[in-house]
């Protein structure tokens, strides 16, 4: 009998080990919110659209793409554009202090954009409010 309660008792610690690891896990970090504007007919877009694929293997990055419709004039219609997903990107160009709309562009958080192709540069606004010398070193450290 002892011996049954003293597993059943391990048996309770090694649950609550567990649960207590599960408890600090991706839920516990903020959730960095990345949104790819692109079009089919973007020659720039592809590297972008695999550098949003990285990022979504993160746990900490939720991202989102939207195709556009404004490049959709020169002949080759995005299947995929909305005209919602453009007006979506329209919308943070006051905010962001932009005059205009362009694809790749990555908005991470709503604050901050970035150019899609450029992974280093999309990685570093995740760290908005650090200078550039403390994304440089983050980065730096970081390289494969």
């Amino acid at each position: 009998m002892k011996r049954s309660k003293a597993a059943s008792i391990a048996s309770h610690v090694v649950l609550a080990l567990i649960g207590l690891s599960g408890s600090a896990s991706a839920a516990d970090r903020p959730l960095t919110v990345v949104e790819l504007f692109t079009s089919q007919g973007c020659s720039s877009c592809p590297p972008a659209n695999a550098n949003l694929i990285k990022l979504s293997k993160r746990d900490d990055v939720l991202a989102l793409s939207f195709a556009v419709t404004y490049w959709d004039y020169l002949g080759w219609k995005d299947s995929f554009g909305k005209r919602e997903f453009t007006d979506r990107q329209a919308v943070y160009e006051p905010a962001l202090g932009q005059s205009g709309s362009y694809t790749p562009q990555m908005v991470v958080n709503g604050r901050t954009t970035t150019v899609g192709n450029n992974l280093a540069e999309n990685q570093a606004a995740r760290f908005t409010g650090k200078s550039a010398d403390q994304i440089e070193r983050h980065f730096s450290a970081v390289k494969e």
